[in-house]
């Protein structure tokens, strides 16, 4: 990614579902102007969910998601099935595309209770008008009578209907608005921000880890000052400020270092804090941290991570914070981890699930993460808030943020 690129979480996720060969990937591709996805005559052709970053005025950046078919056969196409309806806890729009020739059967219908059940937007796309212009108007209008939602008619093909589908996004979708900014709700013009960043071994070289750079804009867009520094340059750079700083912001990783070398009448908090609360639900979240008090023997915790990296030697999630989490509770427990969107349906074998800030997911996934975990009573915390709380530090770094 790009300095100047707009992160994938940060996007506008459309995602189109519908059979096989109803014609999403084509869709997709009227929709961008490119040859963005592959199409193909053979059924089947999409075998996973595509994620596609995209500027589509005017909308504006967005992630198109092309899904497998919801008819798929056999045990494969079972998962193939499964891995399409999981795509649905990350969307903020659905498209679904239904080939004319075919029809509307218990495949779309099953789709739009999914959909519908979500209380999602959805466009349905009566797509290949070119093989049958003149015959779709009753099925057009019993669609609209019986789910009172758009359905335009359109061809990939000869591109009849997309302008209208593109038109209809901008103006009757709103990109979701987080409740709050990252950063700059906090803090006022010509504030300092002191930003402690370590440099991770995780990031690729010359660049800095995306909530780093995602809070730097935010600072700088509210008119405030970002000073950034690494953690043994703190204490000398506060004393030779000739200005107290409204924050500091520190990685969750040096938390003790920087809360020692932080005068209490500083506020103090972490990136990942920060990304609780703008993600997700920092209450909730704070509420999961109390759960390592009960933890017993035998134990198991889920470490979850909204990305895939290459891990280090000394990696937070499956190295650092486990042997952190050993050390305060003394008791031997097991830990499981998932990345990416491996995030489990079934969450009753974990005690507790310690989560990243979740930079890389937009906040329809990060919410859904939490609500899932809420409902099968599985208490749920991230990396910063707990290890702000086994350091006993957790009522300081939520000075910030009245009523927590």
């Amino acid at each position: 990614m790009g300095l100047n690129d707009t992160p994938r979480g940060e996007r506008l996720h459309i995602a189109l579902f519908g059979r096989r060969n109803a014609g999403k990937s084509s869709v997709i591709n009227a929709l961008t102007g490119q040859e963005t996805a592959i199409v193909s005559e053979t059924k089947g052709t999409t075998t996973d969910p595509v994620y596609k970053a995209m500027e589509i005025l005017p909308l504006g950046p967005v992630v198109l998601i092309d899904t497998p078919g919801i008819d798929d056969a056999g045990e494969l196409g079972m998962l193939r099935v499964s891995k399409t309806k999981e795509v649905l806890e990350k969307t903020d729009v659905a498209l679904l595309v239904v080939d004319v020739t075919i029809g509307f059967s218990e495949y779309e219908e099953e789709l739009m209770k999914e959909i519908l059940s979500r209380s999602l937007p959805v466009f349905i796309l009566l797509n290949k008008m070119d093989l049958m212009e003149e015959n779709h108007h009753k099925l057009l209008d019993s669609l609209k009578n019986l789910y009172h939602v758009p359905v335009i008619a359109v061809s990939s093909k000869n591109l009849t209907g997309i302008r209208e589908v593109k038109e209809l996004l901008g103006t009757k979708v709103k990109e979701p608005e987080n409740t709050f900014r990252i950063v700059g709700d906090l803090i006022s013009p010509s504030d300092f921000v002191v930003l402690v960043v370590p440099i991770d071994k995780a990031a690729p070289k010359g660049r800095l880890i995306l909530p780093q750079q995602q809070t730097i804009r935010d600072i700088l867009e509210s008119d405030a000052t970002a000073i950034v520094v690494k953690e043994y340059e703190l204490r000398e750079t506060l004393e030779h400020l000739g200005k107290k700083p409204k924050l500091v912001i520190t990685d969750s990783q040096v938390f003790s270092k920087v809360s020692a070398d932080t005068p209490r009448d500083i506020m103090l908090t972490s990136f990942s804090i920060l990304f609780a609360r703008y993600k997700g639900n920092l209450r909730e979240l704070v509420n999961g941290a109390k759960a390592i008090e009960e933890l017993k023997d035998g134990d198991t915790i889920l470490m979850a991570e909204g990305c895939t990296h290459h891990r280090q030697c000394d990696d937070i999630g499956t190295v650092k914070l486990p042997r952190w989490i050993r050390q305060y509770t003394g008791k031997e427990l097991q830990f499981k981890t998932a990345s990416g969107s491996g995030f489990p349906e079934d969450l009753s074998p974990y005690k507790m699930i310690v989560h990243c800030g979740g930079c890389t997911l937009n906040q329809k996934e990060m919410k859904s993460r939490i609500k899932r975990a809420k409902e099968q009573d599985v208490p749920m915390t991230n990396y910063g808030i707990l290890i702000s709380y086994l350091q006993g530090i957790l009522d300081r770094c939520l000075e910030p943020f009245p009523g927590i």
